[in-house]
């Protein structure tokens, strides 16, 4: 690479755009493109399928794609944390296995971390992996498991030493979801969608090579995940167009890629901020309450927000931003998607209660606002959230702690 001039960057792109992109491609065969030219994740080192690029120089990447509506790389969680986790942390042999299959949609990955009993307290997790010979035993529950029901790997967070701390026993696993050992239950939502899971783990099995970042180290692997995670559902997407999802269980890779630009998702697990006012105003124009004051003024303050929110984005992906940040982008959507719900619920009012494509948008509002509770709660609650930024960001002195440095073992679990 010769230079890597912002001018230099485009024009190199275009043309590589302009000699790859086709519509008539299968999705696979444009993922695969993608992948191997380090446009995938322009971020990532050289040596990890990657061109690396600062963030501004990424950020041309992306919008030289959007801009011929050419589908950007794999949605779900194995692009936004998986593959940056394991970018961060994992052996070369790892990075050459893992990153590869992740951004050429051969892989789809969920994130086993929530428990029942460890949900906002993370590190009471009591999920337990016990050595095998070159093997690990999986034993316990992970609830709030978005996608799982279509993800063939895990990242897994399991207690490997009881004896230890709560923080410093956790080891971090990436784990095959196809065996006996999983089941996975899904969990229907009030949208009439099942996007969240249920996983048991009843003696399933892992590789001791599928340890990411070193035995007992996995709280502080599990941190730059979670990072990943705060930062991309604040993001409101990528902007990249297209919503096929990788991995065998979706059957998605060998579909015309061209079939999947512009389709609109409600659900999903990224941030879904952009185009929120943008939508209501074709709304409220359609049915003449654009002019009503409050409503333009709603639909005003979300407009702002969006704004906000890509300029803080686009900070955090430049390296300019706190350390708080990716946490104040994690609230900010659950402020918009909040205040989406008022205003939509007067743009349309009445017919708010109509679900499907009877209705005017089609159900699309109708079921963000039945979805606009979720991310207030998953990604670490709105209180999570502001704890983070207390003490993280402003130096705020933490709350006490009876138990800290005590073995998990000796202390006292929820019932």
């Amino acid at each position: 690479m010769a230079t890597t001039s912002p001018e230099s960057v485009r024009e190199e792109v275009r043309e590589w755009v302009a000699a790859n992109w086709s519509p008539d491609l299968t999705v696979g065969e444009w993922w695969t493109l993608l992948a191997e030219s380090g446009y995938a994740a322009p971020t990532f080192p050289e040596d990890s399928f990657g061109r690396g690029y600062s963030r501004a120089l990424a950020n041309i990447v992306t919008e030289e794609l959007a801009k011929v509506k050419a589908v950007g790389p794999p949605a779900g969680l194995g692009y936004l944390l998986a593959a940056p986790t394991i970018a961060t942390h994992s052996t070369s042999e790892q990075k050459q296995h893992w990153l590869r299959r992740i951004l050429d949609g051969s892989d789809a990955w969920c994130q086993l971390f929530s428990e029942p009993g460890a949900g906002s307290d993370l590190a009471g997790l009591q999920c337990k992996a016990e050595r095998d010979g070159d093997e690990w035993i999986i034993t316990g529950q992970k609830v709030w498991t978005s996608t799982a029901q279509l993800c063939n790997m895990g990242m897994l967070i399991a207690r490997t030493d009881p004896d230890a701390p709560k923080h410093t026993g956790i080891t971090y696993f990436g784990i095959d979801m196809d065996q006996p050992g999983i089941e996975i239950r899904p969990l229907k939502e009030m949208t009439g969608r099942a996007m969240f899971n249920e996983v048991f783990l009843d003696g399933a099995r892992v590789p001791d090579a599928n340890i990411i970042g070193g035995l007992n180290n996995g709280w502080a692997v599990a941190n730059t995940t979670l990072a990943a995670e705060r930062a991309g559902l604040g993001s409101g997407g990528s902007g990249a167009a297209g919503s096929a999802f990788p991995g065998p269980i979706s059957n998605q890779l060998g579909v015309r890629v061209g079939d999947t630009v512009g389709q609109e998702r409600t659900g999903g697990t990224g941030g879904g901020g952009g185009g929120m006012a943008e939508r209501l105003i074709k709304l409220a124009t359609e049915n003449g309450k654009i002019t009503e004051p409050v409503i333009r003024q709603g639909i005003a303050k979300l407009w702002s927000l969006q704004q906000i929110g890509k300029y803080s984005t686009l900070r955090m992906r430049g390296g300019g931003a706190s350390a708080g940040a990716p946490n104040l982008a994690k609230l900010m959507m659950s402020d918009m998607l909040r205040l989406n719900r008022e205003v939509a619920t007067a743009v349309l009012g009445p017919e708010m209660t109509i679900l499907g494509k009877e209705s005017m948008s089609g159900g699309m509002q109708q079921e963000m606002v039945l979805f606009s509770p979720g991310p207030s709660i998953y990604g670490g609650t709105d209180q999570v959230q502001r704890n983070i930024i207390g003490e993280r960001a402003l130096g705020l002195p933490k709350e006490p702690d009876p138990n800290k440095g005590a073995p998990f073992k000796d202390i006292p679990k929820n019932t």
